[in-house]
């Protein structure tokens, strides 16, 4: 059996099902380096968490979609302070920078772990939306894939949306 950090799966529309481990691994590697904490899989679902801070990073080349981590703002808080070396309260005014850059090593580190898609896929810069009260929704056919987690106690979705 090969150890998880050496996890990989293939570019093949048919292999997307298998993402989702890779996804959760991601994660998992970005957090336990950037921020000195380790994830734990979290409840299928988060029914009645206010999830109100969403970066998204967007995926295009061979793949086209969007990696989206979802938090409270408590959570993202916490998230900049362990990011930065800063107490929470005096990182709150960086928790949506803090945020969007996890997001976006999440979503370098799950590309480079798809075989043939490392150089074949570019990322966009982060963006941050705040409130719960939104849709997001794809004009094209798309797969999804949520991966619930808890960070010290608190629910974060990581998601990854692809249009082939």
């Amino acid at each position: 059996m090969k150890p998880l950090s050496a996890m990989t799966a293939n570019l093949d529309k048919g292999d997307c099902e298998s993402w989702g481990p890779v996804l959760t691994l991601a994660a998992r590697e970005v957090f336990e380096t950037m921020l000195g904490s380790v994830l734990e899989p979290g409840p299928t679902s988060f029914a009645g968490e206010e999830l109100d801070i969403t970066s998204m990073v967007g995926l295009a080349g061979q793949i086209r979609g969007v990696v989206t981590l979802r938090c409270a703002t408590n959570s993202a808080t916490l998230i900049a302070a362990k990011m930065l070396g800063v107490e929470t309260a005096a990182a709150g005014p960086q928790m949506c920078d803090a945020v969007g850059e996890v997001c976006n090593m999440i979503a370098g580190n799950f590309k480079n772990k798809i075989n043939g898609m490392g150089d074949g896929c570019m990322l966009s810069v982060p963006t941050i939306i705040t409130g719960a009260d939104y849709l997001l929704r794809a004009l094209t056919e798309s797969s999804r894939i949520d991966v619930n987690l808890m960070f010290e106690g608190f629910p974060l979705i990581v998601s990854l949306e692809i249009h082939f």
